[in-house]
């Protein structure tokens, strides 16, 4: 009789945890290429509806920022020209990144535990129609 290999056996240790980081890490780099697309766009051809766009890209790493009381000084440096244009962009894309990972991380650990309370409720009503 065959007997499945070590690694057929072995299940990935946090399968859930894999997930939320791939998500993630998709989520990331697909904004981080809109984000791209839509700056260059608005260079080239700075449309209303192109910098609107711009705008609501960059309205969340705002909020994060000025959350954290980091906006006023980044908006301080950047209109007295200390930080060039590209710095704010890389500095938005990289909050952008850390909130994805973070609501990201978040979502999966509550479908996680409202899977493991199913499944836990499953389990005592199996346990309870058996007799013992």
């Amino acid at each position: 009789m065959e007997t499945p290999s070590d690694s057929e056996q072995r299940q990935p240790t946090y399968p859930l945890l894999r997930i939320m980081g791939s998500n993630a890490f998709l989520l990331s780099v697909i904004y981080l290429i809109l984000g791209i697309s839509v700056e260059a766009v608005r260079r080239v051809y700075p449309t209303r509806f192109v910098q609107r766009l711009s705008l609501s890209l960059d309205s969340l790493p705002a909020r994060a920022l000025e959350f954290l009381g980091w906006m006023e000084p980044l908006r301080a440096k950047y209109l007295n020209g200390q930080i060039p244009d590209y710095q704010v962009r890389l500095i938005f894309g990289v909050t952008t990144v850390v909130i994805i990972f973070l609501l990201a991380f978040a979502v999966g650990l509550l479908v996680g535990s409202l899977r493991g309370y199913m499944e836990r409720r499953a389990l005592k009503k199996h346990s309870q129609r058996r007799p013992g």
